[in-house]
């Protein structure tokens, strides 16, 4: 049967059952080949071909029709396809027809490494990356498609979908890591805590050897941060040392789990327990993480995620809160969006069914609830096109975590023969590290220099990361002497100036700024490359004589 150029036709591959599935296709070259849309699973190819069967009551056609159409034979741009009868299509069927064919036809993107042939150097291996595929892609389209762009049906999705993950009661997306780290020290801040609210003055005791989005939303929100020093192998805080840190002013403990491997929970519960303070699990570089058997980010009062590309699932730019606390779960999202009062969802009204029924301080009585703030907040949603994206890496974490552990272990094992020269990391006791990165600590032997080996590492295509900050207090941004008065102004020292006296108290958080940095193991980096990685390590050290 010939049908013009152009023709709609709508086809059902002749697979049945539940693989059954009627689309759209356009344009014809003769009468068995098709430029067009092709929604088929693989069992549909027979002979190198795939089947259709073009159904008569479905585009008015006297009679079924079926079609074998080449797999090799290349189709033409989707768009292209159906541009000329856009305006014969249903808006319906078109919006099923694009998300289809996202779904069928977009190619795979992995951020791979190839492997690493004798006498050739490989692509970088850069210290971080991302793994994404047709899945992202097609939930990128498909929240795309439904032009809501806010925060929508992705975005309930993911979050339920986290807090299935982690165990918790409450996840709350939010644009960055970085936002969710000034999301949760802000929301400790409000008047709707009463007496444990944080107030300008209070202590809030971190490391300085952090990423410095840690400590800054403890400046941010005029509050004192207090440095205890670190452990070197677990590089976290030295916990035998945080009552040290302790005055009549503290009110928080505020710590990452770093690069993956968590910090003394159980003595920091202890002590958080014991002196009534808050606690802040910094859970950016460690999702999927256990510590005596359960995920961090599921101990403190509230905990933080990033979904940056270097993280361990990625949204581009995103982060998140978590916590089990109602009462701070409606505190963080008054922050999160704008600091309003109200708690219907985006798009939803008079979710309390009390809208125009109260009076809030001295508005009048009645005004809208939806436009009443109770805290001084910001505006920091993402997309659902974002929420779309981690949606689909949640399905693939269990994956890389094991892939992460598994670089780790084959990074380690390949590392153990250089003790001499190399500090190599451990795991704190009762944790199961979902490991962000390989630190390594250069020893000070006299003869193998950390900037020396950064630089022949670089050379070689190996990236390499430092240790976020090392040491803060040494960072320009502290050097203002408005912010070092308020840093520095702690009862521990009371200067205008970074006194050594102060970096006497913190001497493995000066060894990690001098001698230590990162190499990757995330998920995209193969076995072989890691294989390249040692035997460069194996030819500096084997230079130093």
């Amino acid at each position: 049967m010939e049908m013009d150029a152009g023709t709609v036709v709508a086809l059902r591959d002749v697979g049945g059952g539940n693989n059954q599935r009627t689309v759209i296709i356009a344009n014809t070259l003769n009468d068995t080949e098709f430029l067009g849309f092709p929604v088929l699973p693989s069992e549909s190819v027979v002979n190198g071909k795939w089947e259709f069967e073009i159904r008569g009551d479905d585009c008015g056609l006297e009679n079924s029709l079926n079609l074998r159409i080449p797999v090799s034979k290349p189709f033409s741009l989707f768009l292209n396809s159906i541009a000329g009868i856009y305006g014969k299509l249903k808006p319906a069927l078109l919006d099923e027809l694009l998300r289809m064919f996202v779904r069928f036809s977009s190619q795979t993107h992995y951020s791979a490494l190839r492997p690493v042939e004798s006498g050739q150097l490989p692509d970088y291996i850069s210290a971080s990356g991302k793994v994404l595929g047709e899945t992202e892609l097609f939930n990128m389209i498909d929240a795309s498609l439904d032009m809501w762009l806010t925060t929508g049906r992705f975005n309930d999705l993911f979050e339920k979908k986290l807090a299935g993950f982690l165990g918790v009661n409450h996840v709350l997306t939010v644009n960055s890591g970085s936002s969710a780290n000034l999301l949760a020290l802000s929301a400790l801040t409000s008047h709707k805590l009463g007496h444990r609210r944080l107030k300008p003055g209070d202590e809030v005791i971190t490391v300085a050897a952090c990423f410095p989005t840690t400590a800054a939303p403890i400046v941010q929100n005029g509050l004192i941060p207090v440095f205890a020093d670190i452990e070197l192998q677990t590089y976290n805080i030295d916990a035998a040392h945080i009552e040290d840190c302790i005055s009549e002013k503290t009110r928080a403990v505020f710590l990452a789990h770093t690069l993956g491997n968590a910090f003394n929970l159980d003595k920091v519960l202890e002590i958080c327990n014991k002196y009534n303070l808050w606690l802040i699990e910094d859970n950016c570089d460690a999702l999927g993480t256990k510590y005596n058997g359960k995920f961090t980010g599921t101990f403190g009062h509230i905990s933080t995620f990033s979904f940056y590309p270097a993280h361990h699932i990625t949204m581009g730019e995103g982060g998140a809160v978590a916590t089990n606390d109602r009462e701070i779960y409606r505190i963080l999202t008054s922050f999160r969006d704008w600091g309003r009062d109200c708690w219907c969802p985006t798009g939803g009204d008079n979710t309390c069914g009390k809208r125009f029924d109260r009076r809030f301080g001295s508005l009048p009585v009645g005004y809208d609830h939806k436009y009443v703030y109770s805290h001084l907040g910001y505006n920091l949603k993402i997309t659902d096109w974002q929420a779309a994206t981690g949606l689909a890496q949640l399905n693939r974490l269990p994956g890389f975590i094991e892939k992460r552990k598994n670089n780790f272990k084959q990074l380690y094992d390949d590392l153990t023969g250089f003790g001499d020269y190399l500090l190599l990391p451990e795991a704190t006791f009762g944790c199961e590290p979902a490991w962000f990165g390989f630190p390594v600590t250069v020893k000070n032997n006299g003869k193998c220099n950390k900037l020396n080996l950064v630089k022949y590492l670089e050379s070689h295509r190996i990236g390499t990361r430092e240790l976020f900050a090392g040491n803060l207090l040494r960072q320009p941004a502290l050097t203002d002497a408005d912010v070092l008065l308020r840093v520095l102004n702690s009862g521990v020292i009371s200067s205008a100036k970074l006194s050594e006296k102060y970096h006497q108290l913190l001497p493995n958080t000066d060894v990690v700024m001098k001698n230590s940095f990162w190499i990757g193991l995330w998920p995209g980096i193969k076995t072989s490359s890691i294989n390249y990685v040692t035997e460069v390590f194996g030819k500096f050290i084997s230079g130093l004589g």
